[in-house]
């Protein structure tokens, strides 16, 4: 059974991956970022600011995240396993999944500024782009689920706009 584990999962890491064609750069965010997350029904939640960018005729996925500092302590750590989930898109086109690549920062009111690691993506950048809006989806997920004798707990995630909070 192990060895069928180690490849699944190799593949599965290979996937993920498939839309990002080369090594991370940085740059800063411009003052219009894309403002995008959600929230914990226990309270708390994450922020995640995107914007695009052109490098080598390419396009560049560039973005920051935050999260609350005040949350449930069964949401604490949930934040890697949300943002891999998510992914940014343009005019229907999924550009980066998984948003792990991006820089952790303190939550705040203006994002803009902010140095962002960016995603090379294989999508050429088009006449245009820069006037474009990416579009950031995070799924709805349960991301604590624990069950006894008194019950039931369940905490879930769902995408409703900036949710990082100080």
């Amino acid at each position: 059974m192990m060895r069928l584990a180690l490849p699944l999962a190799a593949t599965l890491a290979l996937s993920a991956c498939s839309l990002a064609t080369g090594p991370q750069v940085v740059a800063r965010l411009g003052p219009d970022p894309v403002l995008d997350g959600g929230s914990y029904d226990s309270g708390g939640g994450i922020t995640v600011a995107v914007d695009l960018r052109e490098a080598q005729g390419r396009t560049l996925v560039c973005g920051v995240w935050a999260q609350s500092e005040r949350q449930s302590v069964l949401t604490k750590g949930a934040a890697t396993r949300v943002l891999g989930s998510g992914a940014v898109f343009l005019d229907g086109e999924a550009l980066v999944r998984g948003l792990v690549f991006m820089r952790e920062v303190p939550p705040m009111a203006d994002f803009g500024g902010q140095e962002a690691r960016c995603m090379t993506t294989s999508r050429p950048w088009r006449k245009g782009d820069e006037a474009r809006r990416p579009v950031v989806r995070i799924p709805r997920q349960t991301v604590y689920r624990d069950a006894d004798e008194l019950g039931v707990m369940i905490v879930r995630f769902r995408q409703d706009g900036p949710g990082a909070h100080l």
